[in-house]
């Protein structure tokens, strides 16, 4: 005995929709992959920090040619009372002379320094701020004794440089002056104006 069966054969028409759906499942699932991928796995690039010169910022400023206006001498403390260096120094005499300060200057030799002269003794403190050169930085009692001194200052810093001990005047001259000719805490000086 025979059965007839009846086999069935796929109609061409559902056999390509399911092939569609086959094709758009792969390309969603590509699509999710990539943006899984971009969105969460792929890792920002690393920047490089930002630099900013601060010689930038004060380079359309003219620089301040220096004045004469005194001289100091810097007297070793050794008890003979030898000169050890003198200068030819410009005065910060008010407020806004000695805000200025050295800034913007771009070269100093060491002939040349600038004496600041405040109207009482107490602590005083400089930064660095706008200033390009490396500075020595000598903080002076009543007495005219050297109390302190900061070498080779760093151009730009806005570190405060404290006298740590009540001064009356302030000597600025170029980076290394101290260590070049020996000059030392306890030195003395002493100026004239013009």
């Amino acid at each position: 005995m025979s059965k007839n069966r009846k086999e069935k054969i796929p109609d061409k028409k559902s056999s390509g929709a399911g092939m569609s759906r086959y094709i758009l499942l792969a390309v969603l699932l590509i699509i999710a992959g990539y943006l899984f991928y971009d969105l969460i796995l792929r890792e920002e690039p690393v920047k490089p920090p930002v630099f900013k010169d601060p010689q930038e910022k004060i380079k359309n400023i003219p620089e301040p040619q220096f004045k004469k206006e005194g001289e100091l001498e810097f007297i070793s403390a050794d008890g003979k009372g030898r000169e050890i260096k003198k200068i030819d120094i410009e005065l910060a005499l008010d407020d806004t002379e000695r805000t200025q300060g050295l800034m913007y200057r771009k070269s100093m030799d060491d002939g040349k320094g600038m004496l600041f002269i405040f109207d009482r003794e107490e602590i005083q403190s400089f930064w660095m701020k706008n200033t390009v050169l490396p500075l020595d930085i000598m903080y002076v009692n009543t007495d005219f004794k050297i109390v302190k001194i900061f070498k080779n200052t760093v151009p730009f810093s806005e570190t405060s440089l404290p006298s740590e001990r009540p001064a009356k005047y302030v000597v600025e001259v170029a980076g290394g002056f101290a260590d070049r000719y020996k000059i030392k805490e306890g030195d003395k000086i002493k100026f004239d104006k013009f």
